[in-house]
């Protein structure tokens, strides 16, 4: 048995609880892992929220996406994108559903080595806002020599779209608070804050003109400036901006008209594991719950900008 997180019913976190589960042991090609870390993540609580329906035959509905842990069973012929898989390995699994919990079992297939150089905690919030990370500088084709503004650069999916579009050659335009703007600047992105005026100080940040738009907030504002400064809607992208599906702008992720992009995603890792390793990826703080405080956690995150990367840590 181990300690799972549900929700019982639709709604806020009022309705969550911790539970016993029975955990299935490894069939082929799956392994069994002990949970050190869970990563919480904005998409958890709109699932439970109605996000994508509330069917009763969904409830009691399991939580979560993202883990790191240590292997503790694994079936026959489990192997992973990175090699065969054994027990007491280290490891990061995504997507992981059900990853609110104390141990859970997976495909090997979505499960690769953690490197020594992260922590539990570190490694658990990385791979689901790094692979819409990965996934939204490809979709608009993200260069050398380009110009790319960033709607919501301070937050998980933003700060890493920023940092890897630098990597590619690209000068960043990067929108955030203003008690933000030193943590873009520090990574090499100029910062804009948003709000009445967005138009005109991207227009100022970058006389040049801009060539590519990785919105990660989905308000009209963002979407609004991103066509009027991008007339190619090839190369704007969304991960939020569902309701603006009629513009014609690239969505990505689970929503109406989105990619899933579940081939990029699924190998983003290899791109992002080896850059946070060896320190060439600034991660937002974490900021630690208990598993039984899991509905402290989707409260916090629920009010906007965190300014950290939440996790659960199941009791030992």
């Amino acid at each position: 048995m181990a300690k799972t997180v549900v929700a019982v019913a639709y709604g806020g976190p009022e309705v969550l609880s911790v539970v016993d589960t029975e955990v299935p042991p490894p069939g082929p090609g799956e392994v069994t892992i002990e949970v050190r870390a869970a990563g919480v993540n904005p998409i958890d609580y709109k699932l439970y929220g109605g996000y994508r329906g509330n069917s009763p035959d969904d409830l009691p509905m399991r939580l979560g996406l993202e883990v790191a842990g240590v292997i503790s069973e694994v079936g026959t012929g489990a192997a992973g994108p990175a090699g065969p898989l054994s027990v007491g390995d280290e490891v990061v699994a995504y997507p992981a559903l059900g990853g609110y919990a104390a141990a859970i079992t997976v495909p090997a297939s979505q499960v690769v080595p953690k490197p020594a150089e992260l922590s539990w905690e570190q490694a658990a919030g990385l791979l689901l806002a790094g692979a819409t990370a990965v996934h939204a500088v490809a979709a608009v084709e993200v260069g050398s020599g380009d110009t790319v503004l960033v709607h919501g650069g301070s937050g998980a999916v933003g700060l890493l779209a920023v940092q890897l579009s630098l990597a590619a050659g690209a000068t960043v335009v990067a929108t955030a608070s203003e008690r933000n703007q030193a943590l873009l600047r520090d990574v090499g992105a100029v910062a804009v804050t948003y709000g009445p005026g967005l138009l005109d100080r991207v227009r100022q940040a970058a006389p040049s003109g801009v060539n590519a738009v990785i919105d990660a907030v989905g308000t009209d504002e963002a979407i609004d400036v991103s066509l009027a400064v991008v007339p190619d809607l090839s190369r704007i992208v969304s991960i939020a901006g569902f309701h603006r599906l009629d513009t014609g702008i690239k969505l990505i992720g689970h929503g109406p008209g989105a990619d899933p992009g579940a081939e990029i995603r699924g190998n983003a890792w290899r791109q992002l594991i080896p850059l946070a390793a060896a320190g060439k990826l600034t991660l937002l703080p974490v900021k630690a719950y208990a598993l039984t405080e899991v509905a402290q956690a989707h409260t916090f995150l629920a009010q906007g900008h965190p300014n950290s990367k939440l996790v659960l840590i199941p009791a030992r």
